[in-house]
């Protein structure tokens, strides 16, 4: 018989996020390994005329918006997503019957999960890809050891306790969890992954788009993603000025947006450097391979924080896959994933002289960096790869149901 899962998710596809990534590559994955999936997305996913849709070959169930006071008021609209939640998975789950719940963070859809899962009997399987707590430290909603920080990780480890097994992303969080008190073997680690398939080496510059943006002739460091704090990217443009002063054909290339872009164009100026960069806003995602082509060097310069050192991100996977040359921080996250001089280059984090040095090192490789690029794509075929990752649910799953899968 076919496994039967019902998955709760923060928001899906069409968006196009990290989130939304891992998602659809995990129920990809689960359907080739003969499982049944269904999909549903809390109110978060907004913008939803309808309480059903397709996107990207995948079947979504809807929330709907909560509505009145509640929904309006600051602390309580909280409580409504939940409830909003809640009614919309019970009524599937009703109708479904599916033989397990996987709630994926943050901790918004994990109650919602709890209390269905409680109600009908099914087992709960909560995943965390990064806590719900520390993430509003960078988005500047809280600090770390406030009293809502606190009761925030309370919340966290409490459903942490109440579900029938608990999935992280990778071992900083399990370790997190286990000195909470959680036990070891409550926790299984699903990685972030790639498919190695559908990353093609990258190619050369298309000269067009090259002279378009002022780069010819240029060496160009660059980053492809959102702008949030914890990138690094302000780092990147300080050390910008120390890479002018070895070699003034170097720029800055910045595809994307993100609550930080006004703050970077803004230091990017006080820095004198402004033409010296070049923000391209968001671009299509059919085209972000011609603009990670224009890059000679990706910079990955997370800070340190419990966020960072904690969560290991997708980008230097997806670099490793297209074999492209990069450097980045030795956070946690990024130690979890990287190998020093194997795969990729670190460099002290939130050390402005260590990543221009670091920079310079990688520009100047003897080999161009042929034998970093061919040991990450290596990495990825063999480690870090969506069949081999999604497996690990098997086992997670069968100590949540009590059997064998």
């Amino acid at each position: 018989m076919s496994l039967k899962i019902l998955h709760v998710f923060d928001h899906s596809l069409p968006l196009h996020s990290g989130y939304t990534f891992r998602s659809a590559n995990i129920l990809r994955q689960q359907q080739r390994m003969g499982w049944q999936t269904w999909h549903l997305t809390s109110p978060k996913q907004g913008g939803c005329p309808s309480a059903e849709e397709v996107a990207e070959g995948l079947h979504f169930y809807r929330t709907r918006q909560p509505r009145g006071l509640a929904a309006r008021l600051p602390v309580l609209d909280q409580w409504a997503l939940m409830r909003a939640t809640e009614a919309r998975l019970h009524e599937l789950a009703r109708a479904l019957k599916p033989d397990l719940i996987h709630a994926h963070s943050p901790l918004l859809n994990a109650y919602p999960a709890l209390a269905v899962g409680r109600r009908m009997q099914i087992p709960v399987v909560y995943e965390i890809r990064a806590f719900w707590e520390d993430a509003a430290v960078d988005h500047g909603s809280t600090n770390e050891g406030s009293p809502r920080y606190r009761f925030t990780k309370w919340l966290e480890t409490r459903a942490v306790r109440q579900a029938d097994q608990v999935v992280t992303i990778c071992e900083g969080l399990r370790q997190d969890l286990v000195a909470r008190g959680i036990p070891a073997g409550k926790i299984g680690v699903v990685p972030n992954a790639v498919d190695a398939e559908a990353f093609v080496p990258g190619g050369a510059p298309d000269p067009a788009l090259r002279a378009q943006l002022g780069l010819t002739g240029k060496r160009v460091l660059g980053f492809i993603g959102s702008f949030y704090a914890y990138e690094g990217l302000d780092l990147l443009l300080a050390a910008l000025p120390r890479l002018l002063a070895v070699d003034p054909d170097i720029r800055v290339l910045l595809v994307g947006g993100g609550p930080q872009e006004a703050n970077l164009k803004a230091q990017a100026a006080s820095l004198g450097v402004g033409d010296k960069v070049v923000f391209t806003g968001r671009v299509p995602h059919r085209e972000v391979n011609r603009y990670y082509d224009q890059i000679d060097l990706l910079v990955y310069a997370r800070h340190p924080m419990r966020l960072t050192e904690l969560v290991t991100p997708l980008k230097p996977l997806e670099a490793m896959a297209q074999q492209r040359l990069f450097i980045a921080s030795d956070v946690g996250g990024h130690r979890e994933l990287i190998r020093d001089g194997e795969t990729g280059l670190l460099f002290r984090a939130g050390d402005v002289g260590a990543l221009a040095r670091r920079a310079l090192d990688a520009l100047n490789l003897a080999d161009g960096g042929a034998r970093l690029r061919a040991a990450g794509r290596r990495y990825v075929e063999s480690e870090r790869n969506w069949p081999r990752t999604v497996a690990n649910y098997r086992e997670i799953y069968g100590r949540a149901l009590k059997r064998g899968l």
